[in-house]
């Protein structure tokens, strides 16, 4: 939602601070990757800093492609490989979560985070599937902007538990937003189903 609104609205307010990182736009890709990978490995132990740690692998995310894009470096394999990390940091999350709350709240919290971290993977498959059927499909009431943002309040505030019930529905609905309108746009088509 925020990214089909937003665009790359910021891009021309960022390009010059963009243009001075000495860092080239898949090494921010890496570097977010890392923080968040770290976020989730702190987050059983320390929450807040957990939380610290995600927004700044956030800042990298949104950062890698202002940079790519205003030096023009924009190519197909850092665009493949910031999909392919942000799966990975995103599990990294949830399984931390998963974790955190395992100890806290018991296998309830943990299921709840593994929940949710199913819908975010589907989020993220049925956008991949249908551009792989030659369909646009940036719809969605909760892509990984708004789960990102949900996360950073939810480890700075400690509000896990309702935040993560919050991303489990609303994964799930954005599923459903996705398959509606992947059929309202090629339903008719004929193809073969594997």
């Amino acid at each position: 939602m925020l990214s089909a609104k937003l665009g790359h609205r910021y891009d021309a307010p960022l390009s010059r601070i963009a243009k001075r990182i000495p860092f080239s736009p898949n090494a921010l890709t890496v570097l977010g990757f890392l923080f968040t990978v770290s976020a989730a490995f702190i987050i059983p132990h320390h929450l807040q800093l957990g939380g610290v740690l995600i927004v700044m692998g956030g800042l990298c995310d949104m950062l890698d492609g202002v940079v790519a894009r205003t030096t023009g470096r924009v190519t197909s394999f850092g665009a493949f490989l910031d999909s392919v990390l942000d799966r990975y940091a995103d599990a990294s999350l949830f399984l931390g979560l998963a974790w955190y709350l395992a100890v806290r709240e018991g296998h309830e919290g943990a299921f709840l985070s593994l929940g949710t971290l199913v819908g975010a993977f589907l989020v993220s498959y049925t956008r991949a599937r249908a551009e792989g059927i030659g369909l646009s499909c940036h719809v969605g009431i909760l892509e990984r902007p708004e789960r990102i943002i949900l996360l950073i309040v939810a480890t700075l505030t400690g509000w896990v538990v309702p935040i993560l019930w919050i991303m489990l529905f609303f994964t799930h609905v954005t599923v459903v937003q996705r398959i509606y309108h992947v059929w309202r746009k090629g339903g008719n088509t004929r193809r073969e189903q594997s």
